[in-house]
């Protein structure tokens, strides 16, 4: 059993296969954070310490002693208005108006099998789980407070949900409900956290911990461009081979805050969770909130093999669905060869040229429903433009069919023009504010998906035109942040849960999706990569990592992508050059290495191309199809960094069993009379000895580890190397 509770102890020890995450029932009832770290044995409450300090207050129950504070000991749930100081996970306010929250241990289960929450995506096992419930009551208001922690047998990882249920007799109002918290009573941490823009997205950064509280988060209604729900704290020295490191991943889509805090003991606390602004979610009598999953892990090697962690449970207890484990098609997308510029003509023309090249699916980008031949109009009208794609859709994806592909359509279901039929009936429908002029982004306004009816008419829609043809993928995409938030659904309403009421809007209309059509592959998209969560990773397997297609500035971005998130979930192509977003020229096999660390297609026209790149497209199918298996289920491995004055990109695919390994290199600087540059791979058995595919040289597998190689002379700028090690 993983889950033990010591009863004289009164101690929960959660193990996994390296780890352990220890708490225990403390003086009072209340509910203190022991140890997270290397699996050990034993009782860890001897870490706690009890003195009388001055300006820190004692809970009432303490009477004489003033050695117990709430301020100084590291708790598992810590609640505002109990002398905790710190920031808290929960703040309630209660009826009376005061804003007050004292929880107290109750009881707890430990349960086989993985929980799950309603309406919310979470980590998911068929066997090997379990999870344990710890409940905690405050008294006075009745409201009741479960901790969830769930573990897999197989996995290092451990995850925690928070219920909230009003048992007492008054409504309150949860202000701040946060779903992970982490105390550490010792220790000198960095804070990795990754931020960004559109186009430039999930970008490392790396501070110290400092006295105080360093936040980011998102209020755009979405987990965003500018910042990811997902942070590392590693102890100073920490490395990507070595040293203790920790983190949180959220599953969740919508606005989340992550806090890190030192406090004036030295001791450190982070949490993570919904944000708290524009929050104010009401819990009448009876009712129960459930907060986000989050996701804990933890390793002593570093920063490597803590996001080999993630990348694993991600694609194996998160995805699912037919393209879990299955290789997707080989793609092409038609935005950048046409954008709204096309008719049913164009988009056959362009199939065809890609069919005889290997390419296995064509999706058709915006412009194919109402009057849509600009951003101006028409999202909320989901009807095919039949003049434009000269007939029923279903006749253009008859012939791409014939053609041997599959046929993927674009949809944007969250928002509304105004220039459209839907707008028309059903402004009330759309956020906006009364009496006030709505804020736009790309001349388009949001539709209330807190709203049932509102998810109900889309996805009615959308259906239909799914049903009149065969489509086998779908991109979601979401193209402006949030404002304006008022939902016309009463005179009064409490406006402070309708953004979370929207998520769960946008993933039970994904589940519905995937509910009726088992078998579609559907790629999140939120102008590229402003949604790139592990909560919509539990309905979209992969996601447009960024609308930035560049390559060379894809290797930052899929860089920063792979400290939370596998390979497999990264949409990546090949794009035209001169490239549109920042005008760079790469050659045709720079951009297909590139490419190759996601989901590889290709997002440009490839009538255009010369014949020397066709035949290029046409080789990077094929070694793309040889290596799908050892890129998207094998080891990721971060060879340098490419934001440290880095002369080169390198990244590595290597087996689980170290018999292969794919070396990636892309030249990012180039001199005259250049020194020699070298790369150390990772993940061989050094006992072993390899040769590079098609050569007759052989390496050791520790030579190549411990001495690296050299990386051979580049004679243009932006050249790739791109080598198939395979053992002896």
């Amino acid at each position: 059993m993983n889950i033990l509770f010591d009863e004289k102890q009164q101690i929960f020890s959660i193990h996994t296969k390296n780890t352990t995450y220890q708490m225990g029932i403390g003086k009072y009832g209340y509910l203190l954070h022991l140890y997270y770290g290397k699996k050990i044995k034993g009782d860890m409450s001897y870490l706690l310490t009890y003195f009388d300090r001055g300006f820190i207050e004692n809970p009432y129950d303490t009477e004489t002693d003033r050695t117990f504070s709430l301020d100084a000991l590291p708790q598992e749930y810590p609640s505002y208005g109990t002398g905790d100081f710190r920031t808290p996970s929960i703040n309630v306010a209660n009826a009376d108006g005061t804003y007050s929250c004292d929880l107290r241990y109750q009881s707890h289960k430990i349960i086989e099998g993985k929980y799950n929450i309603p309406g919310l995506p979470a980590v998911y096992a068929e066997t090997g789980a379990m999870t344990l419930e710890i409940e905690l009551k405050d008294k006075t208001s009745g409201l009741i407070v479960t901790l969830y922690y769930g573990t897999l047998m197989e996995s290092d990882m451990i995850t925690r949900t928070v219920r909230v249920k009003n048992e007492g007799t008054d409504t309150v109002y949860l202000e701040k409900v946060v779903s992970g918290c982490l105390d550490f009573v010792s220790g000198d941490f960095d804070l990795i956290h990754f931020h960004g823009r559109h186009g430039m997205e999930r970008i490392t950064e790396r501070t110290p911990m400092m006295h105080g509280i360093q936040t980011f988060g998102s209020i755009r209604g979405a987990s965003s461009h500018q910042q990811n729900p997902f942070l590392i704290v590693a102890e100073k020295g920490t490395s990507e081979e070595a040293g203790n490191c920790y983190a949180m991943s959220l599953l969740y889509s919508g606005n989340f805050k992550a806090e890190a805090e030192v406090d004036q003991l030295g001791q450190s606390r982070i949490l993570m969770g919904i944000s708290n602004e524009m929050f104010s979610y009401e819990l009448k009598q009876g009712e129960t909130f459930y907060a986000p999953e989050v996701v804990f892990g933890y390793s002593d090697k570093g920063l490597g093999d803590l996001s080999q962690q993630y990348h694993a449970l991600i694609r194996q207890h998160i995805c699912r669905g037919k393209y879990k484990t299955t290789p997707r098609p080989i793609l092409i997308n038609n935005w950048e060869a046409t954008y709204f510029d096309f008719n049913g003509e164009k988009i056959i023309n362009i199939a065809k040229q890609a069919a005889e090249l290997g390419v296995e699916m064509l999706v058709l980008d915006d412009g194919w429903f109402g009057e849509r031949d600009s951003d101006m109009s028409s999202l909320g009208d989901w009807f095919v433009n039949e003049t434009k794609m000269g007939g029923p859709l279903s006749n253009v994806v008859e012939q791409v069919n014939a053609l041997g592909m599959k046929f993927g359509l674009w949809i944007e279901p969250e928002m509304i023009s105004e220039n459209s039929k839907l707008y028309k009936d059903h402004k009330d429908w759309t956020f906006i504010i009364p009496r006030r002029q709505p804020i736009r982004g790309r001349y388009q306004l949001v539709l209330d998906f807190s709203r049932k009816e509102v998810v109900d008419y889309i996805f009615d829609q959308i259906t239909k035109v799914i049903d009149t043809a065969n489509i086998e993928y779908i991109k979601m995409d979401m193209n402006r942040s949030i404002t304006d938030i008022y939902s016309a659904t009463a005179k009064h309403q409490n406006q402070g849960q309708i953004l979370h009421n929207y998520v769960l809007g946008v993933y039970d209309f994904l589940e519905r999706l995937l509910s009726r059509y088992p078998n579609l592959l559907i790629e999140g998209c939120c102008g590229g990569g402003g949604r790139f969560d592990a909560g919509m990773l539990y309905y979209t397997p992969q996601i447009w990592c960024s609308d930035n297609t560049d390559a060379i500035e894809r290797i930052k971005i899929q860089y920063g992508t792979s400290f939370g998130y596998p390979v497999s979930s990264v949409g990546s192509h090949v794009s035209a050059v001169p490239n549109h977003q920042t005008g760079r020229t790469t050659n045709i096999h720079t951009r297909g290495v590139v490419a190759m660390a996601g989901s590889f297609g290709y997002e440009l026209d490839l009538n255009t191309i010369t014949e020397e790149e066709k035949l290029a497209v046409k080789q990077q199918i094929v070694d793309f199809k040889k290596y799908w298996s050892l890129i998207h289920d094998g080891l990721y491995f971060r060879l340098n960094n490419p934001f440290d004055r880095a002369e080169f990109g390198a990244w590595e695919f290597a087996a689980h069993d170290q018999s292969e390994a794919l070396l990636n290199v892309v030249m990012l600087d180039t001199h005259c009379n250049a020194p020699v540059s070298y790369v150390k791979l990772k993940g061989l058995n050094p006992e072993w000895e390899y040769r590079i595919e098609g050569e007759d040289k052989v390496y050791s597998g520790s030579g190549l580890m411990y001495g690296g190689i050299p990386i051979p002379k580049m004679d243009n700028e932006y050249e790739a190397w791109q080598v198939h090690f395979v053992k002896c």
